[in-house]
């Protein structure tokens, strides 16, 4: 058997990056996928590629800030196999660079609403689910900007701050249920998340990693399929830093 036989996950932000990684992850190791994106056209393509592999897959199109979108993966993931066991709330973005004076309120709230609001949302519609069964693991993609603090990058780093809190509360809410609730955080790893900085700001961000490169998006997966499976079971309200070194607490 594979670790991730008969159980379901939802991944958001799935389509692309590190989502995309993950999501091949656990279809590669049995898990039954909803994955949720944005963007439709490039969701129907990764779903299709990981059904091409032999993956069970569900795609849910919408914004991942939105209650309705977190509501119709859940339903769709019980309409489709009666069960939720995994939550991986991936989907994110960076934000415009610049000092905070620089940045505007409407692009604080854009941030807001995609790395936290919609964290809060998926969790908020599929615990419930995951309660009924005394069984679930929750993973959260936060940043080790959310620990240090990114120049140039107070969104982003703000947001990300609070998923760790969110990680940790909710950890400790669930902690005497089966549930199990982690976050992962990641110094830079190159997707298309980057596009919306500047050479410069990436590179500032590349040289504070003590191994001296990017991480890898099977490093990241490998990690957050250790975290959503049974065998994490005495870890909850965690961070998990996987950042080449960075990370100093």
């Amino acid at each position: 058997m594979s670790r991730f036989d008969e159980q379901v996950a939802i991944v958001t932000g799935a389509a692309t990056g590190i989502g995309y990684g993950i999501a091949r992850r656990m279809a590669s190791e049995g898990a039954r996928l909803v994955m949720v994106d944005i963007d439709g056209e490039l969701g129907e393509q990764s779903a299709s590629e990981i059904s091409a592999r032999g993956g069970d897959t569900r795609l849910v199109i919408g914004d991942v800030s939105e209650q309705a979108t977190a509501d119709a993966a859940v339903q769709e993931a019980l309409a489709a196999w009666g069960r939720i066991d995994i939550l991986v709330n991936n989907a994110g973005i960076t934000g415009i660079d610049g000092n905070i004076w620089e940045t505007t309120l409407d692009e604080m709230d854009r941030v807001y609403r995609i790395n936290l609001r919609g964290v809060f949302a998926f969790c908020h519609a599929a615990i419930p689910a995951m309660l009924e069964r005394d069984y679930g693991r929750i993973v959260n993609i936060a940043s080790i900007a959310g620990k240090e603090g990114n120049p140039r990058m107070v969104p982003y780093s703000a947001t990300k701050a609070a998923v760790i809190g969110l990680t940790k509360s909710v950890g400790k809410e669930l902690a005497k249920s089966g549930i199990r609730v982690n976050c992962v955080t990641p110094a830079v790893v190159h997707t298309r998340i980057l596009d919306e900085l500047t050479p410069e700001q990436v590179q500032y961000m590349v040289d504070r990693i003590p191994i001296g490169r990017t991480g890898e998006i099977a490093e990241i997966a490998a990690l957050v399929a250790w975290l959503a499976s049974e065998e994490c079971s005495f870890s909850t309200g965690g961070v998990f830093d996987i950042s080449g070194g960075r990370a100093t607490y």
